[in-house]
């Protein structure tokens, strides 16, 4: 028996870092640059975050005689529907610069042109080619291999069980891992978790995207917000009956002229806004459900075979069709929309500061107001190296500050089954949502049972179930259509709920709004 009660196995550091993606790496290199002692958890591998799967690029201004800082925000305010906090917008999109210039420092290399110029392309809602990539569309897999070879120490197959506090705030982590439950005491703890996909039935996110750290949050006393703002991607790669994790079918491909048809060869978001096929995801995702919902079907199509060089620019694209037995330069690709990314998420600054002493979070899991109500493409892993480096820089803030663990208990947990809770979100807080849909998952969630995680699996059911709760509840009580949040019941937007919807965990562990919060102008 250890001072920590029924730990297996204890450490001590200044922060605990939770997630080796993007923002987490990211966050930790910073924070030890600064002399700080630094111990990365990941309940998964070196490759298993959603960084590595990102086809994406970088959204990042460059030549200033064709893109501006001005620019970029415009376009992300744009697609945020009203809900972004533009100051938030205009620092991480000031930082890009920087952000890549020190990752290009670790070694990640950037596609160039016949100039030897880093290429840019444009993706949905870009008003300029300004998105860097790498290997054509497997720039997270770049990404993650740069941070990855940067060699900060990373505690593979630990789960964040619980995150502790006292009155001064954080004063360490409770994990699971293959040794048993182990304590780390540090007075800074980082969510870097990423997102919460598995939610839904079809995700293009890892397994692990179980919103780990959402559910770590609310019950460590922080607030999250948006969190009903899920977006979908609209061209995933269907396939009949196919679920969990799908293969997307990056929009650089629509950037680079690939159409959108349905099964009548017609157009499927002519008239539906200005940029076609390259308006925001949620115009593109919303004009997709619609189209399926009217012919009957279940997916439309991508039609790319007039690009030239399909293969080369797009080799993890190809990869995918191919196995599923689709020559992309020859057949219509099938498509349709999948969960793809939280908006919202955890409340913090631009630092990664929440509100509870010496608890930061950045990248997927944060919401740092860079989003409103739908993000703009490739500007995750934008947010992910700005405020990660930030929010380990700022945990220097609590470095020295003495705190100790003073128990190992874990606590029951609200538990429903996970292929009904993916069921149920799938069913009623999809692309289009209403509100008798939203109270039919709100009345099953709140029939889940109290259990004490027993593994990983364990921890992981309760932070979807949790999540799940918080988004249902939020989405219900807004009562409007904004960004990528849909109420087929409410399809306009109102100005009353031009706010963010905060969710809390009430003293008696039941989810509450305590607040609407205010949308910057």
């Amino acid at each position: 028996m250890t001072p920590a009660g029924r730990a297996s196995w204890e450490a001590n550091a200044d922060l605990v870092v939770v997630g080796g993606g993007v923002a987490g790496l990211t966050a930790a290199r910073a924070a030890s640059l600064r002399g700080l002692k630094v111990l990365t958890v990941s309940k998964g591998g070196p490759t298993d975050t959603a960084t590595q799967y990102a086809q994406g690029g970088i959204a990042v201004v460059g030549d200033l005689r064709t893109d501006s800082v001005d620019s970029h925000v415009a376009d992300t305010c744009a697609a945020g529907a009203g809900l972004c906090d533009e100051d938030a917008v205009r620092s991480i999109v000031a930082g890009g610069a920087d952000a890549v210039a020190a990752l290009a420092d670790l070694g990640a290399v950037f596609d160039r042109g016949r100039d030897g110029d880093v290429s840019r392309t444009r993706e949905g809602g870009h008003s300029v080619r300004r998105i860097i990539h790498a290997g054509g569309d497997a720039t997270g897999a770049e990404v993650q291999r740069a941070l990855n070879a940067a060699g900060m120490p990373v505690l593979f197959g630990a789960a964040a069980a619980r995150v502790v506090t006292d009155a001064r705030g954080v004063t360490g982590l409770i994990v699971l891992s293959e040794k048993g439950i182990g304590v780390i005491h540090a007075p800074a703890v980082l969510l870097a978790t990423g997102g919460l996909g598995q939610l839904y039935s079809c995700s293009t996110n890892p397994p692990g995207a179980t919103a780990d750290g959402i559910a770590l949050a609310l019950d460590a006393g922080a607030a999250v917000a948006d969190v009903e703002f899920v977006q979908f991607h609209p061209t995933v790669l269907f396939t009949p009956g196919g679920v969990g994790r799908r293969p997307l079918i990056s929009e650089a491909v629509r950037g680079e002229g690939a159409i959108l048809l349905d099964g009548n060869g017609d157009s499927v978001t002519a008239g539906v806004h200005p940029m076609g096929d390259l308006a925001p995801r949620d115009v593109v995702s919303r004009a997709i459900a619609d189209r399926i919902r009217r012919l009957g079907t279940d997916h439309v199509y991508l039609d790319a075979r007039g690009l030239a060089g399909f293969a080369e620019r797009f080799p993890t694209v190809t990869a995918s069709c191919l196995a599923a037995g689709i020559d992309p330069a020859h057949q219509l690709i099938p498509v349709a929309p999948a969960a793809h990314y939280a908006c919202g998420g955890v409340v913090t600054d631009v630092h990664g500061r929440t509100e509870v002493p010496g608890l930061y979070a950045a990248g997927e899991v944060a919401r740092t107001g860079l989003h409103g109500a739908n993000r703009l493409a490739s500007n995750s892993l934008l947010e992910g190296l700005v405020v990660g480096e930030r929010a380990g820089i700022a945990a220097a803030e609590r470095a020295g500050t003495a705190v100790e663990v003073g128990s190992a208990e874990l606590r029951p947990r609200p538990h429903v089954a996970r292929d009904r809770v993916q069921a149920l979100m799938t069913a009623h807080a999809s692309v289009v949502r209403d509100g008798a849909g939203l109270s039919t998952a709100a009345r099953e969630l709140e029939a889940s049972v109290e259990l004490v995680p027993a593994g990983a699996t364990g921890l992981e059911d309760a932070a979807l179930t949790v999540t799940a709760a918080a988004l249902v509840l939020a989405a219900r009580a807004r009562t409007e259509s904004r960004g990528c949040h849909t109420r087929s019941d409410f399809p306009e937007a109102s100005e009353s709920l031009r706010r963010g919807i905060e969710v809390r965990l009430g003293s008696d562990g039941e989810l509450e709004l305590p607040e609407l919060v205010t949308a910057p102008n």
